[in-house]
């Protein structure tokens, strides 16, 4: 392994995307939990829901502020370590990556501060208001990432055209020509044509072929994540019979959101599983270790591949599961594109892709039978007699964090060695039209050199060709470490903040919303003098109804 500019470039960008990615899915399925328990408070008037509200709503923003931190570096990143890929995507990516911060980002922060400090300053019902648009915007900004992302996948809407640039003279004045139009020439970097993407049809590069099975199956990733972060200080709750009734009332909504979503989320995997074969044949056979493109294709379960081999060893294997799995082949016997199919030079890593599909794949299989056997214990009133049961959902969360990890990983890692994934030629039946050597070929765009000849160049970007000419691999080693410290220093920071409001729990129930602002701050200032004179006088303050205190 050469510790190179790619390598290093790629290392700091997974590096930062992964801590990053620990807090979108956590405020995102937590913004769903908020909304159930604010609609159950508006509803029944149960003040024990608001109880659950206001507690989750505090890690709730905990867990934004250190996502809202840790994602401004990703941006920055494109434009110093991968000029050449921001170049490229610049059309595409400031379209999407506007929306999402002039929409999605204020819909979300604007409305945070009322859902936070608005307790007893607004209405019930312009909080639940207000919850309802936190968690929509961090949906909504989600879809953003995820739309640009899945064009880089399935690029659609679009066209890869050459750049050019101004033919300059030597008084370093733009020459025009006898029209009095600027001369122009197509921009060569060290004999590359500089290629660029633009949008053709915005909302053809919204929906692109993968957006919505993306989109789902992220979303419901997101909802598992936050459901088992819910269960897991719940269940430490009830372990440590600490907040029982609280306790209780949390997990079990959690529990159902939970099994909902990792029913659901098998069943998108499915479909995206399809979606992948059909327009990046490459990264499904990196996944399965897939290298025969004859006859029947056997799903693997286990096994240790071997690129030079070709092969996976010591597999076990359920016969003609891929073929179903691909095809909804009900024979189990229908072909499925293997990496033989594919040029070497352009086949993704096989260990990376091929381990964590079975991390990913694995943890969601446990999380449905967890969650099933959950809730049939809880239909038999018997669930939270079972210790170890509690303990297992303490530690699960780490499983939920790593499942959600290792399919980012996965899904970027097969897509190597395209940072910009070309487009398949097919002919007129849809299937991919192979070359004379028996590969996939891939969709080609014609550039014109300054000196008037043609060059034929991928309508995609490889990872080597997008980072930045002019850095060094000794400043972003550099960075790395820099980034390292810096991350360290905020997941140690959210550790602390986090154990800190479990230990101290939430507050005890109370009455509902205040009617004015004027006035709950009246109370508490009553209230908080009361307690003070109480104990200077050496007697505990008593609380009685309204909240009151009384000697």
């Amino acid at each position: 392994m050469e510790f190179d500019l790619v390598f290093l470039s790629r290392l700091q960008f997974a590096l930062t995307i992964m801590f990053h990615y620990l807090f979108p899915p956590l405020t995102i399925g937590l913004g769903v939990v908020l909304v159930y328990l604010g609609a159950m408070s508006l509803r029944t008037g149960d003040a024990a829901y608001r109880q659950a509200q206001k507690f989750w709503t505090r890690v709730f923003g905990l867990n934004f502020a250190i996502g809202v931190a840790s994602g401004i570096v990703m941006e920055f990143q494109f434009g110093t370590n991968w000029a050449t890929y921001s170049r490229f995507v610049g059309d595409v990516f400031g379209s999407a990556l506007a929306a999402e911060g002039i929409f999605a980002f204020f819909l979300e922060s604007g409305f945070l501060a009322v859902l936070i400090f608005g307790w007893n300053r607004v209405g019930p019902k312009m909080h639940f208001f207000s919850t309802c648009m936190v968690a929509m915007g961090s949906i909504f900004s989600s879809v953003w990432i995820v739309v640009a992302n899945s064009w880089q996948q399935t690029p659609s809407g679009s066209a890869i055209v050459p750049m050019t640039r101004q033919v300059l003279g030597d008084n370093g004045q733009p020459l025009l020509d006898a029209n009095g139009e600027v001369l122009t020439q197509p921009w060569v970097i060290d004999g590359v044509p500089v290629m660029r993407a633009e949008i053709t049809d915005f909302w053809e590069m919204v929906f692109n072929p993968s957006t919505v099975h993306r989109l789902t199956h992220v979303l419901l990733g997101c909802l598992v994540m936050g459901a088992f972060f819910v269960l897991s200080i719940s269940a430490w709750y009830i372990l440590k019979n600490k907040h029982v009734d609280f306790a209780k009332r949390s997990f079990t909504g959690a529990l159902v959101l939970a099994a909902i979503s990792s029913i659901a989320i098998a069943l998108s995997g499915h479909r995206q599983a399809q979606n992948v074969y059909e327009y990046q044949p490459a990264k499904l056979a990196a996944f399965e270790g897939h290298f025969d493109s004859e006859g029947a294709a056997d799903l693997t379960l286990f096994g240790i591949p071997d690129a030079e081999e070709e092969a996976v060893q010591m597999r076990i294997a359920i016969p003609g599961a891929l073929s179903f799995m691909v095809h909804d082949d009900l024979s189990f016997s229908e072909p499925v594109i293997g990496l033989d199919k594919i040029r070497p030079e352009d086949r993704p890593p096989l260990w990376i892709p091929f381990l964590s599909w079975r991390l990913m794949v694995g943890a969601g299989t446990f999380f449905i039978a967890l969650t099933l056997l959950s809730c049939a214990l809880l239909w038999r009133g018997t669930l939270f007699e079972h210790r170890w049961l509690m303990w297992i959902y303490v530690g699960n969360v780490l499983l939920a964090v790593m499942a959600n990890q290792v399919g980012w990983v996965a899904a970027e890692v097969g897509r190597q060695p395209w940072i910009v994934h070309p487009s398949i030629v097919r002919n007129d039946a849809g299937e991919p039209v192979l070359d004379a050597q028996g590969f996939i070929q891939y969709e080609r765009v014609t550039a014109t050199l300054p000196d008037g000849s043609n060059d034929q160049r991928f309508a995609g970007l490889r990872t080597d060709d997008g980072v930045s000419k002019a850095v060094e691999a000794e400043q972003v080693a550099a960075s790395i470490v820099m980034f390292l410290f810096i991350y360290l220093l905020l997941g140690a920071v959210w550790l602390f903040v986090l154990n800190k409001k479990i230990q101290t729990g939430p507050d005890p129930p109370d009455s509902g919303f205040g009617t004015s602002s004027a006035t709950s701050l009246l109370q508490l200032g009553a209230r908080r003098t009361a307690e003070q004179r109480m104990a200077e006088a050496g007697t505990e303050p008593q609380v009685i109804a309204n909240n009151e205190v009384s000697p």
